[in-house]
């Protein structure tokens, strides 16, 4: 705060809010090369501007009404109206832990951080599932079922790119310009939101429906690598897909697992047998017990064997540990010698 006078105006508590932000990104970065995980792991890097500021217990009050809320720090932000939802009327202020304060491309928004118990009693079920996510579908389970991948990237790719050629239309710095660019941002923010809510909605019923559901371990940072591939991986969105599966796992007491994804489109799910096959193949035909059918539900019956009996028995599917359970205690599966 003495080296950098703009600090001084600043409410305390927001202060030490970034200072905590930064002390996680550099531990979980130790962490990461400690751990050596895969994928790139950068030093954090500066960043000059920020799109969040976080309050702690300080520096904001919220209207009686709870429609309103001011902040009392030396920025003189004043009093906002609260737009939206109406959820806060039913939460104590006393549990509100932090407010933190987001600008998006159409417009800022407040976030509440509220000290709760966000379990919640789901239905009794003994059922069980496998799904291996793809690109002709969103993901196909065990049981046969394909849910339709719904390709928001690709729906809006040419709005997308006639707002974006717009931008360079216009004079650097001028008031169109700016213009311009948040217009290609909220398109971009739109297919954000439109994925985030159907990954959301899918992974929600998926936990509903199942007491165990087990995926495949995938690096997907590493499978966007693939040029031919990496805009249709990307628009999936997988692994917002998993991080949802882990919530809603986390808050209806589900157990979700996750499995080495090695080979689980070349077994076979009814005998074991790897049966090489291309990408293009969609069909999985087995020439050793004759069993025949579509590639991803195969992929996704040996996805949820791997889980409960660690492969098929007498097969070359060597057991696997699960990497991610959330809500319940993974099974471990030996490796065969």
């Amino acid at each position: 705060r003495a080296e950098y006078s703009f600090v001084k105006e600043l409410n305390s508590h927001a202060c030490q809010a970034s200072v905590e932000n930064v002390e996680r990104a550099i531990q979980r970065f130790f962490a990461n090369c400690k751990s050596n995980k895969p994928g790139k792991k950068g030093y954090p890097r500066f960043k000059k501007h920020t799109r969040s500021v976080e309050y702690k217990q300080s520096g904001w009050k919220l209207h009686p009404t709870k429609r309103r809320i001011n902040f009392i720090d030396k920025k003189s932000i004043g009093e906002l109206k609260l737009l939206g939802k109406w959820d806060i009327h039913t939460i104590d202020v006393k549990l509100i832990k932090r407010v933190r304060i987001v600008r998006r491309a159409d417009g800022y928004y407040v976030q509440f951080c509220v000290k709760v118990d966000n379990t919640l009693e789901a239905p009794p079920t003994n059922a069980q599932v496998g799904i291996d996510v793809g690109l002709e579908y969103f993901y196909s389970d065990s049981n046969g079922h394909h849910e339709p991948n719904p390709r928001f990237l690709r729906k809006s790719e040419d709005t997308i790119k006639r707002s974006q050629r717009n931008i360079y239309k216009k004079k650097k710095g001028s008031s169109s310009r700016r213009k311009a660019r948040g217009i290609y941002a909220r398109k971009h923010l739109r297919v954000t939101r439109q994925r985030n809510e159907h990954a959301l909605r899918v992974a929600r019923n998926l936990c509903l429906a199942n007491a165990k559901v087990v995926l495949e371990d995938l690096n997907v940072s590493g499978l966007v690598r693939n040029h031919k591939l990496a805009k249709s991986i990307s628009d999936a969105s997988w692994y917002n897909f998993r991080r949802w599966l882990e919530y809603f796992g986390s808050k209806f007491g589900r157990e979700i697992i996750t499995v080495a994804p090695h080979f689980t489109s070349q077994e076979c799910s009814n005998c074991g047998t790897r049966v090489q096959k291309s990408l293009s193949t969609r069909t999985h035909s087995c020439p050793h017990c004759g069993h025949i059918e579509h590639r991803d539900v195969n992929a996704a019956k040996v996805i949820l064997s791997r889980a409960t009996t660690g492969g098929h028995p007498g097969s070359n599917a060597n057991g696997v540990v699960a990497s991610t359970s959330v809500g319940r205690k993974t099974c471990k599966s030996k490796r065969r010698r």
